[in-house]
């Protein structure tokens, strides 16, 4: 069996993650039949089949998985070795991999991502959007260095650091028919002409599961790909929508809309960082996550 090379392992893991050849060869910075040579040329070499292929994508197999878990160790160990030895030649590179809810990623990580990624220059950060019970097992996995969740979801044995508060409020026109609620409950406002983030969107879907659980569907008649843009066509009267209080009280400086609290316990979103261990983090991921503490834990 011929061993495999870093740039192998580092494409096979993007593919995995991504569940696409095609996303994961992106990711690498591969083009897609480069990447797929690449594949076949380690399943041969390994002599085993690493994934199961369809038209929704590919999904690993057993052997798949058993390599994806060292392949995420022995790149881990790779950005360190580099990271350390960097340090000795006056260099700053490094790497982080983190994942957030929709609420985080667009009221509170631009600002602190902005003042790291200045102080460190020569570090960069994969940031991607997934739903928090999501994000808990990719961050315990080894997908992940850090992530943030709502302090709802069940984090397991995860190190967990509090991040910020915020909370989900319902934003109407001033002369909608729930305007002068004074709180109201997600299942109320099925019915309603909605207007939302995407479905790619992390919670979009969360909000769809949340309407599942109601015996009910979540139908947008607008999807858009920013809050800002959801308050702008409520203040339209085009429907009303559903976004951090954050942004309500932002975009109601300058738009006509009406907040809305609302009643269900998940709308607070105790937003809190998870890690597997903070002596297991490179130096890159553990400056961040110093930075994401700095002013909340």
């Amino acid at each position: 069996m011929r061993h495999l090379e870093l740039d192998d392992l580092n494409l096979f893991r993007h593919i995995a993650e991504a569940g696409s050849i095609t996303a994961g060869a992106a990711r690498a910075n591969l083009a897609l039949a480069a990447a797929s040579t690449r594949v076949k040329g380690m399943e041969t070499r390994l002599g085993a089949v690493l994934f199961t292929r369809s038209r929704q994508g590919v999904t690993a197999t057993a052997a798949g998985h058993a390599l994806l878990v060292h392949a995420r160790t022995l790149l881990s160990q790779a950005d360190r070795m580099h990271e350390d030895l960097g340090s000795y030649a006056g260099g700053a590179a490094g790497h982080v991999r983190m994942l957030s809810n929709t609420n985080a990623l667009v009221e509170f990580l631009p600002e602190v991502l902005g003042r790291f990624l200045a102080a460190y220059p020569g570090t960069t950060v994969d940031l991607q959007e997934r739903v928090s019970d999501e994000i808990v097992g990719l961050v315990a996995e080894g997908a992940a260095d850090l992530g943030i969740v709502a302090g709802t979801v069940d984090t397991g044995t995860l190190e967990t650091c509090a991040f910020r508060e915020d909370r989900f409020v319902l934003v109407v026109a001033p002369g909608h028919a729930l305007a002068t609620r004074s709180e109201i409950a997600f299942a109320d406002v099925l019915d309603q002409d909605i207007v939302g983030l995407d479905w790619g969107s992390a919670l979009t879907r969360f909000l769809a599961a949340r309407a599942a659980r109601e015996g009910r569907r979540l139908t947008l008649r607008v999807q858009l790909r920013g809050f800002d843009g959801v308050c702008r066509l409520v203040e339209a009267a085009v429907g009303i929508g559903i976004v951090p209080q954050t942004t309500a009280r932002r975009a109601a400086k300058t738009m006509a809309i009406v907040q809305v609290p609302l009643t269900d316990i998940w709308a607070r979103r105790d937003l809190r960082i998870c890690l597997r261990s903070r002596a297991a983090l490179s130096l890159s991921a553990g400056r961040l996550l110093e930075a994401l503490e700095q002013t909340e834990c």
